[in-house]
C-alpha cells in the first residue's frame, strides 16, 4: 500500500510540474493592462519596500527565477525579465517577496537558511547510507540514512510556508500599488497557485518515501 501511495504522489508531482508550465505559458500570452515588464514590476516592488540596493539580473532558461540571499540579488528568467504578461509580473513579484522576507527576517526563511548547510550535507550522504544499508543488510546504516533523509524532508516542509508567504506578499503589493487590476487577479492567483503546487507535491513525495523507509526499517527490526 505504501509503495502505491509513493507512486501516486510521484505522478502527482509530475502533473504539478506540467501544470505550472502550462499555466505559466497560458498567462504569458496575456499582457498585463499596465504594460509592465517583470523587471519593472520587481524594481518598483523592491524600491517601495526599501530595497533599492537589491539588483535584478536576467538569467537564461525558463522558470529559473529565484532570489539569491547570499548575494542579495533577484534573478529573473529572460521571459519574466523582459515580457509584459500576467505570468511575468506574478513570478517577478513572488521572487521579490523572498527579498522582503530576507529584509524583515521572516522566521521560516531564517530557519531555512540555517538548515541549508546541514541539509546540503545530509541529502548528499543519505542515498549512499541507504544503499549501503540495503546491500549489506545493515540496519544501523539504514537508520542513519533515514535520519539524514529526514533532514531533507524537514527542509522541504519548512519551504512550504516560505513559498506561500512570498506569494501572499506579492499579491498584496500588486493589488495595493496597482500593478494589476481587479480582473487580472484571477490570472495572478492561478500562476502563483500552480507554482506553489510543485512544492506541495515535492514535499508529499518526500514525506511518503520517508514513511516507507521507516516502515521497512521497523519491520526488519521485529
Amino acid at each position: 500500500m505504501m509503495y502505491l501511495l509513493v507512486i501516486v504522489a510521484f505522478l502527482f508531482s509530475l502533473w504539478a510540474q506540467f501544470r505550472v508550465k502550462g499555466t505559466f505559458n497560458k498567462w504569458a500570452q496575456v499582457a498585463n493592462q499596465n504594460g509592465m515588464t517583470g523587471y519593472e514590476a520587481a524594481r518598483r516592488m523592491l524600491d517601495s519596500n526599501g530595497l533599492g540596493d537589491v539588483p535584478i539580473e536576467p538569467v537564461p532558461g525558463a522558470l529559473t527565477d529565484h532570489y539569491d540571499p547570499i548575494h542579495r540579488v533577484v534573478r529573473l528568467s529572460e521571459p519574466v525579465y523582459y515580457e509584459r504578461s500576467i505570468s511575468a509580473v506574478s513570478v517577478a513579484c513572488h521572487e521579490v517577496g523572498h527579498a522582503i522576507q530576507h529584509k524583515v527576517h521572516y522566521p521560516m526563511l531564517v530557519l531555512r537558511h540555517r538548515m541549508f548547510p546541514i541539509v546540503n550535507f545530509a541529502s548528499g550522504v543519505a542515498p549512499f547510507m541507504l544503499l549501503a544499508g540495503f546491500l549489506f543488510s545493515s540496519l544501523n546504516l539504514i537508520g542513519l540514512g533515514i535520519i539524514f533523509f529526514s533532514a531533507a524532508v524537514a527542509f522541504q516542509l519548512v519551504t512550504l510556508p516560505v513559498e506561500f508567504n512570498a506569494s501572499n506578499r506579492a499579491r498584496q503589493v500588486m493589488v495595493e500599488q496597482g500593478f494589476i487590476r481587479n480582473d487580472e487577479e484571477r490570472g495572478v492567483a492561478k500562476v502563483l497557485n500552480a507554482a506553489a503546487l510543485t512544492y506541495v507535491a515535492a514535499a508529499l513525495v518526500s514525506v511518503l518515501e520517508l514513511l516507507r523507509l521507516i516502515m521497512v526499517y521497523t519491520s526488519n527490526r521485529d
